[in-house]
């Protein structure tokens, strides 16, 4: 008998481990719910939510080839053990994934056992290269990979599993009131994936590459695949196929081609972690590692929780409350304020944030945090003016008012520069002060020759050559 393991792949086609797994056609599904997983580094109800509502979909999918989703309550070191007493001889699947120390670390020691046996089988995922890794190439391969041709559905499972394990029914109905979806959420499931990929190929994508920068015009004309793509509702080489064929006909292509540039960067930025995963917690160059060494709870707080005093930040970080998402640049601005105004460490900033997203994906937000912290070595440092933001993004103070109703009667200018006296809260920090004092800390270091010799080592790991390569 084939055992599949589910992971973040909740979706019926192009998922290597159920295809090859139902080719036997006798396999059982197994989901490990890991209550720890969900408590690790970024991890929260939020995403928990959207994987729940993707199980079930996938579920009653399968219900329609004679089987379901059945749930071992543990993680993998347990079900390694569950597995050799119940179904010793099996031959289990399993899509990579690259994801936190905790569960890294679990996968690592779950495949070094049944490799011994021969009974494991391992495949490739996302673009993410695992085999014969080579950052020179790897842009290369990465397109032969996306123009493979996509995997069916699986095949009907001929005979009916019968298992000790709770079915996903069972275990939906005892858990805790606690874990409620929130209604302003992106909902999950593959069918929903499905119609957000054609809504936004087939006319949102108009004029997305300028309105993905605004937080009013973003909402609607970004992909919003993104939770999708990260739990795995849908494939990225499904996504990229159909947009290489949507190039033929739509009349928007330079919008297209700004989007088909994003799923390669997805997967490069993934590919960073699954490289080196101690950037989980370490700075790429070495030379930023304990850079901010003190950090700051209450100012954390009033960060992660909008009271900052300067109204577009703060709107930006009630949005992203309120919807688990928010478009790149807003993220990227957040960030910024909270590594250079604040100087606190990423590393108790970055899981709070990633706790907030539903569509949390471990290497693009641990990547991205460094790259706006300053940390990578190789990007350039950009520090965020939370004023210029405002008046580039929310000219009329739309966003602001529209999520801090209290603010309605301000003075647009007054909104923009966050002069507001006693009308909202005070700011946490001076902008100007703290964005100088940030400039000249990380110039400092920047400068010496020691950290250039450094650099070149990080872009060896994790630079890109796509551009070097197309110029």
């Amino acid at each position: 008998m084939n055992i599949v393991i589910l992971h973040k792949d909740f979706r019926i086609n192009d998922n290597p481990a159920l295809f090859y797994a139902s080719l036997s056609r006798k396999y059982l599904i197994i989901y490990p719910y890991d209550s720890h997983y969900w408590m690790t580094n970024g991890y929260s109800n939020n995403q928990f939510n959207f994987t729940l509502e993707c199980l079930k979909e996938l579920n009653e999918k399968l219900g329609f080839i004679n089987t379901k989703i059945h749930i071992f309550e543990g993680n993998l070191s347990k079900l390694k053990i569950w597995i050799e007493r119940s179904h010793p001889e099996c031959l289990i699947h399993i899509n990579q994934s690259t994801d936190v120390y905790y569960y890294r670390e679990l996968l690592f020691n779950f495949k070094k056992y049944f490799h011994k046996t021969g009974r494991i089988k391992i495949y490739e995922n996302f673009g993410i290269q695992i085999k014969n890794y080579n950052r020179e190439i790897w842009s290369k391969n990465w397109f032969r990979i996306m123009n493979t041709a996509t995997l069916n559905s699986p095949l009907e499972n001929i005979v009916k599993i019968t298992s000790t394990l709770p079915t996903l029914e069972q275990f939906s109905e005892g858990l805790p009131k606690i874990i409620l979806s929130n209604s302003s959420f992106q909902k999950g499931g593959e069918s929903e994936a499905l119609k957000i990929l054609d809504s936004f190929i087939d006319s949102r994508v108009n004029g997305y590459s300028k309105k993905m920068s605004s937080p009013i015009e973003a909402e609607f004309s970004c992909s919003r695949l993104s939770p999708h793509i990260s739990h795995g509702s849908i494939s990225i080489r499904f996504v990229y196929q159909r947009l290489i064929a949507a190039l033929e006909y739509s009349e928007y292509k330079k919008d297209l081609l700004s989007f088909k540039k994003r799923l390669h960067w997805h997967c490069h930025f993934i590919q960073k972690l699954q490289t080196e995963p101690e950037i989980e917690y370490k700075s790429m160059h070495p030379m930023f590692e304990n850079l901010r060494s003190e950090s700051n709870s209450e100012l954390i707080e009033k960060w992660i929780l909008g009271e900052t005093g300067f109204p577009f930040l703060d709107a930006c970080m009630i949005f992203l409350r309120k919807k688990g998402w928010i478009n790149f640049r807003m993220r990227a601005m957040i960030m910024s304020f909270a590594s250079y105004n604040l100087w606190q460490p990423w590393q108790k900033t970055s899981p709070l944030l990633a706790e907030l997203f539903i569509d949390y994906e471990p290497g693009i937000h641990i990547s991205q945090v460094q790259m706006q912290s300053g940390d990578t070595g190789i990007n350039l440092p950009r520090i965020y003016s939370v004023i210029k933001q405002s008046k580039d993004q929310d000219p009329y103070a739309q966003f602001i008012k529209s999520q801090i109703p209290s603010l309605k009667q301000i003075n647009t200018t007054n909104l923009h520069n966050a002069e507001l006296s006693d009308y909202y809260i005070a700011q946490i920090v001076d902008l100007n002060s703290s964005s100088k004092k940030a400039r000249e800390t990380i110039w400092s270091i920047r400068s010496s020759r020691q950290f250039k010799i450094l650099a070149k080592d990080v872009y060896s790991k994790h630079g890109s050559r796509l551009l070097r390569k197309q110029k």
